[in-house]
């Protein structure tokens, strides 16, 4: 074409004519063509035949006339004392220099024409390609859009790519599912609704394998980026656990409690491999060079909270005993959640029979299908609310009550199927004895799920989840003496057994009372009472505590201060107990910093539980060499992508 050619020209222009000479007598160089391949020649004749510019009369002078090539020099005799030099990046405007008497000149590559000196200015020598050669101008801007449409896409596209491929990621999908699945039932459905326009527009969006995993691995990095710079700015705790996914590999998720904003925020911090062993020295080492990689310090954190293996609480040489040789400020807290779920398991003997066998009855129905078949046919046709049993796991933390109470509501049906069977189990169903202590298993279970769903959740402080159990502690306590006097209204499937089957409460007595008095000796174990649990009284209620003896003396004062603000009791019975505190901490920073540090540690793994049920999605057996880090961040993260950031600072190229 036209431009490629003159691009040629100009590029050969600039290696072999960087400079031209002309004297006076040299008037051939000004015709209207130039002889590109002689022009050293013609330099060098120049030089031999030039003679001193005081003795030969200028060519511009007199009525030898001038040439129409040199129109734009100037006829003055004296030339100016200062001139503009040429540089080398003026080829790009078609103009290269050509020397007059000791001056500077551009010369036109197109029409060889040559200008004055104060012409060796970018603007004018623009000006003069646009107004003598505006069909180069047009040309020129004509390739550029055609390139620019072959290796670009429009902004809107690239935009769309970014939004699809977050919700692939929120949704914990394959990345393969965007050019197999959405592209084309997006096109589908434009196709039919709107014709081929929208069908076009819709193309342009790149949505292959590749260019979704970056822009994940993009959003995530951009997710990242904004919880660093937000944990950074003051103090954070620590929530992590170790679990191993589809591949068997090993992997630490440790979550972040930080302030930002007026409020307190939890975000994933990070989900690295475990390479070696799962040692406390092992968790320790990855979790120290993560917070260092990142620019976060020990000394801003505050608390950590962590499952009950061993290899995060030993003593010598678990990840405590590691972290408090570096940071011993920091307050370690065990899972309140765990710490329930162990002490739920204390049973008396015989109770503990009545749970083994009804364990037994649900496998056997269960981990048969062509039972769980039958079972399910059999509930059916007697009109029953459920049409099977539930999986009993000790890993699961509520399915001990669940399976215990869906076997007590199915009784009667489990005992049709068992005799159906021959299975001597369905002689316990026909005990009355064995069913009273499995009616009061299913309730008590009730009892102990409700608690600990209670203590699941986001934004839990170590203060109320305390409290839960503290009042789950005074109502054992107060069944106790319920049951001694005979009362069992509380157990609602217990009392109505009792009652249908003509029962005394009498016999079930001692039982139940052993049973609850054994789970408040655990409780009271795992929950020790805190013998100073008065002194965070001042954080739950500052404008009505009363005891404050605890405080230093500037923080007392500071505090009466505080409770004589009317403006802020108000603040304070509308506003969550957190974002009190990070409210007034200009104001009164001694107690808002005190007060966050007890409300910001985490009390339990709830949220490190709750999430590594995403890996399951996310890393299953078709893609378990994927490192799920960027997918699972940008799926669990309240942080949102900024995605016009992104695509203002990634190129834009088309999918391939």
């Amino acid at each position: 074409s036209l431009y490629k050619s003159l691009k040629m020209f100009f590029n050969f222009c600039s290696k072999n004519l960087p400079f031209v000479s002309v004297t006076p007598g040299d008037r051939s160089l000004y015709s209207a063509s130039v002889n590109i391949t002689d022009h050293r020649q013609v330099e060098k004749e120049s030089e031999e035949s030039r003679e001193p510019p005081s003795k030969k009369p200028s060519p511009f002078g007199g009525g030898g006339g001038g040439d129409h090539h040199c129109k734009g020099i100037s006829k003055q005799p004296n030339q100016p004392s200062k001139s503009r030099k040429y540089r080398e990046e003026y080829i790009q405007y078609g103009f290269t220099c050509i020397i007059i008497n000791e001056v500077q000149h551009p010369q036109c590559v197109v029409c060889t024409e040559v200008l004055a000196n104060e012409n060796l200015k970018p603007v004018k020598m623009l000006r003069h390609l646009k107004t003598k050669h505006p069909f180069l101008a047009r040309e020129l801007q004509g390739q550029k859009k055609v390139i620019s449409s072959q290796t670009t896409i429009p902004t809107k596209a690239q935009k769309a790519s970014y939004e699809v491929a977050c919700l692939i990621a929120q949704a914990k999908k394959p990345h393969t599912i965007g050019e197999t699945l959405i592209k084309p039932a997006a096109v589908a459905i434009c196709w039919t609704m709107h014709g081929d326009k929208q069908v076009q527009e819709l193309e342009a969006v790149p949505l292959s394998d590749g260019k979704i995993s970056r822009r994940i691995t993009d959003m995530a990095q951009d997710i990242k980026c904004q919880l660093i710079d937000r944990v950074k700015q003051g103090t954070y705790a620590l929530q992590l656990h170790e679990s191993l996914d589809v591949s068997n590999s090993a992997n630490l998720l440790v979550f972040v409690r930080y302030s930002f904003d007026g409020t307190l925020n939890e975000d994933m911090l990070f989900c690295a491999p475990l390479e070696a062993k799962c040692t406390g020295e092992d968790i320790f080492m990855k979790l120290d060079s993560n917070l260092k990689e990142e620019g976060l310090s020990w000394d801003q954190c505050i608390g950590v909270c962590t499952d009950d293996a061993a290899a995060m609480l030993g003593k010598k040489k678990g990840l405590k005993a590691r972290v408090l040789q570096v940071a011993p400020h920091i307050n370690f807290t065990h899972c309140i959640i765990h710490r329930e779920a162990l002490v739920s398991k204390t049973l008396h003997p015989e109770l503990n029979s009545v749970l083994e066998t009804a364990t037994k009855m649900v496998n056997y129905i269960k981990s048969r299908p062509l039972n769980t078949r039958l079972f399910a046919t059999l509930c059916s046709e007697l009109g029953s609310e459920h049409q099977g049993l539930l999986f009993h796991s000790d890993v699961r933390w509520i399915s001990r009550g669940k399976v215990l109470i869906r076997l007590y509501e199915l009784r009667d049906e489990v005992r049709l199927f068992l005799m159906e069977h021959d299975s001597q189990l369905a002689d316990h169903l026909t005990d009355p004895d064995w069913l009273t202590r499995l009616a009061y298993l299913s309730c008590i279970f009730d009892k102990l799920n409700g608690l600990n769903m209670s203590l699941q959740g986001e934004n839990t402080s170590i203060m109320t989840l305390n409290d839960k159990i503290r009042s789950f502690k005074r109502k054992l306590d107060r069944w106790t003496a319920r049951v001694e006097m005979g009362r069992i209204d509380m157990f609602p499937e217990l009392e109505e057994f009792m009652e249908e089957n003509g029962l005394n409460g009498d016999t079930v007595t001692e039982f139940i009372t052993s049973h609850l008095q054994a789970l408040l000796e655990h409780f009271n174990k795992f929950f020790p009472e805190e013998t100073a649990r008065e002194k965070y009284d001042w954080i739950r209620s500052p404008f009505t505590v009363t005891t404050t003896s605890h405080l230093s003396s500037d923080m007392e004062d500071a505090l009466v201060e505080l409770s004589s603000d009317r403006t802020l009791m108000s603040a304070f019975n509308s506003k969550p107990l957190s974002e009190f505190w990070i409210s007034v901490q200009k104001e009164y920073p001694q107690l808002s910093r005190a007060a966050l540090d007890i409300l910001t540690p985490f009390g339990c793994s709830y949220l490190c539980e709750k999430t590594f049920s995403a890996p399951m999605y996310i890393k299953n057996k078709y893609r378990s060499c994927l490192n799920m880090e960027d997918d699972l961040r940008v799926a669990v993260s309240k942080i949102k992508p900024r995605i016009d950031l992104l695509c203002s600072t990634h190129s834009a190229h088309p999918s391939h």
